[in-house]
């Protein structure tokens, strides 16, 4: 089966590089107008649909045309607990060596009171097999975070140093999954979206 994930579209805590994690924002007007423009391709419009239980996918699966999607909470966005509502740059700044440490982990990073990468891999991987089971070609209203994961466990990349793809800030990830839940990129891997 296919799975394509696409993460929401842009939110002002997205424009201003805020970690929302689990915050509830909606989508900006630049991103409710980008959610509007984006062209997916043809054949997923017929596909099984989910989204994260976030306002910010279900407002970008509605606009981009993906109506009613089943919501599915294995899709939500990492929990970056108290750091929610700050930047990376400022956590950096204020403890550089502990914050070295900790993005040297790779999947077991950790926020203060969060989740890590690890963690948001394994739910993923909880839904793909359940995906699996089902066996329809899926697409899924998701978040960055859970698209990593998704990269993380389709290439074995641990979250050290850069993704072996470069993924578009707004965009599709397609992959492969079989009928024992393992994941191969699917070709292409990567569709932009256009826009934002």
């Amino acid at each position: 089966m296919k799975l394509a994930l696409l993460r929401h579209a842009p939110t002002t805590w997205n424009e201003t590089g805020r970690l929302q994690g689990l915050s509830d924002t909606h989508l900006s007007r630049a991103g409710r107008a980008a959610a509007r423009a984006w062209r997916l391709p043809d054949r997923l419009y017929g596909w099984r649909r989910l989204s994260s239980p976030m306002l910010r996918a279900l407002e970008t699966a509605a606009l981009a045309g993906l109506r009613d999607p089943e919501i599915d909470p294995r899709l939500r966005e990492m929990d970056w607990g108290n750091w929610e509502g700050k930047t990376l740059d400022s956590l950096r700044h204020a403890d550089p060596s502990a914050m070295a440490t900790n993005e040297a982990a790779g999947l077991d990073f950790r926020p203060a009171d969060g989740e890590s990468p690890r963690e948001v891999r394994c739910r993923f991987l909880d839904l793909v097999r359940d995906l699996a089971a089902d066996g329809r070609n899926t697409i899924a209203v998701t978040h960055r975070g859970v698209m990593r994961a998704a990269l993380s466990a389709t290439t074995g990349w641990d979250f050290t140093g850069a993704p072996p793809v470069r993924m578009p800030r707004y965009g599709l990830l397609m992959l492969t999954v079989d009928d024992n839940a393992k994941l191969s990129p699917d070709d292409p891997l990567v569709i932009a979206t256009g826009g934002a």
